[in-house]
């Protein structure tokens, strides 16, 4: 639609007031004026109106202002100043009746939540599945993350950020089932990139390796599990979550290489990470693949291995509490580990401020003189904090699952 002669406001991911590409008044970082206050809660109700005394509960908290009424009238004058002083035409553009302020209908408001939320109606009222995948991905996409973001203690703008992210996750669910029906995959993707993008922690990941491995673009499948992984463990200190186990199958059972020549396949499975001195680093489905092919070997040949939990823990030696310090420890006991224990066991990082060793080959005495190295690198870069041991000898049950 065009947008000359419409306020524009932008409510999703930010805040922004324009009129014909003209500035009337934006979200900060820091605590926005109560004139931006009073334009962001009358535009956005502008049709059902908000009551006088909410929009004083609003604007000056439970401060005891004396004349409140004075200060009121004169937050209200200030804005409607800002709003002629970028070309907004007439001078009641903000409509006091029967105890509720409104806007005026004169004057036309595009605001982007407003919209998004008649987008997502309109989709789900349509039957022709084209029609329906086009409106739901409009919709999504022009979600862009937080409602007033810079607003969050004020409890209409958590409700109504609530109720804005849990439509969109509708939406987005609703979007892939229709898009995987009408095999639109590249649709698929670019919604899955923009949810991750705006919401990075909420495991969006998978819709866009699913649409990757579905347009069989999976060596970028594989990159993008991998930066997910790594991201989750470092910001969460947690694995991603189980279903990602069907779409790294898939991706497994997908990839094959058949016109390669076997030279051109070695190549590719070797890879140049091995040929650094020092344990082998991995992911943890590839640290749970490694070992599970490990409990077969001891099953028929006899060796043995032994599996190490190492954690950091305060001096009293209890668990740290998540922050840059535990960060910090964390990145240091990796980089011990991996320089203390041999090129044939593997190490991968399990959470914050912990590591999984799988030692190969080794007794149990030989666990302890690798805590004890452990210990010694770690003491002469911190002499406060200690290591938790949690030692396992690794065995094959056939009968387990």
């Amino acid at each position: 639609m065009s947008t000359e002669n419409v306020l524009v406001v932008k409510t999703l991911g930010g805040f922004e007031i324009t009129w014909n590409g003209q500035h009337v008044c934006s979200g900060t970082k820091a605590r926005d004026s109560q004139t931006t206050r009073l334009l962001q809660i009358i535009l956005h109700y502008r049709e059902a109106g908000v009551e006088r005394n909410k929009l004083e509960e609003i604007l000056f908290d439970e401060s005891n202002t004396e004349d409140q009424a004075h200060m009121f009238r004169n937050i209200v004058y200030y804005a409607k100043k800002r709003l002629q002083s970028a070309g907004v035409p007439g001078n009641e553009m903000i409509i006091y009746k029967n105890g509720r302020y409104y806007w005026t209908d004169a004057i036309p408001v595009y605001e982007d939540a407003t919209e998004f939320e008649r987008l997502c109606e309109e989709a789900f009222a349509e039957d022709d599945k084209a029609t329906r995948a086009a409106l739901l991905r409009d919709a999504c996409l022009l979600y862009d993350g937080e409602f007033l973001p810079y607003q969050t203690g004020l409890p209409w703008v958590i409700r109504e950020d609530r109720r804005y992210r849990e439509l969109f996750c509708k939406c987005m669910d609703e979007a892939v089932i229709v898009l995987r029906e009408l095999k639109e995959y590249r649709t698929i993707e670019e919604l899955g990139r923009h949810a991750s993008s705006i919401n990075p922690l909420a495991e969006w990941e998978y819709v866009t390796m699913e649409a990757l491995i579905s347009m069989e673009k999976y060596e970028e499948a594989r990159s993008l599990y991998e930066k997910a992984e790594k991201y989750y463990m470092k910001e969460l200190g947690t694995k991603l979550s189980a279903d990602a186990g069907g779409l790294i199958d898939r991706l497994g059972g997908a990839i094959g290489y058949k016109f390669n020549i076997i030279d051109e396949i070695q190549s590719d499975l070797s890879g140049h990470s091995d040929k650094i001195q020092g344990a082998y680093v991995c992911t943890y489905p590839v640290f749970r693949g490694i070992y599970q092919l490990m409990e077969r070997l001891i099953d028929r040949t006899g060796q043995s291995a032994y599996l190490m939990l190492c954690t950091v823990v305060d001096p009293a030696g209890k668990p740290m509490r998540d922050g840059a310090v535990l960060s910090r420890l964390s990145e240091k006991l990796g980089e011990v580990i991996v320089s203390t224990i041999r090129n044939s066991d593997v190490v991968c990082r399990y959470g914050k401020g912990q590591y999984l060793v799988l030692l190969m080959n080794t007794t149990a005495e030989n666990c302890v003189t690798v805590e004890d190295r452990i210990n010694r690198k770690f003491r002469s870069v911190n002499q406060r904090n200690k290591i938790d041991y949690h030692v396992s000898v690794v065995t094959y049950d056939p009968f387990i699952e």
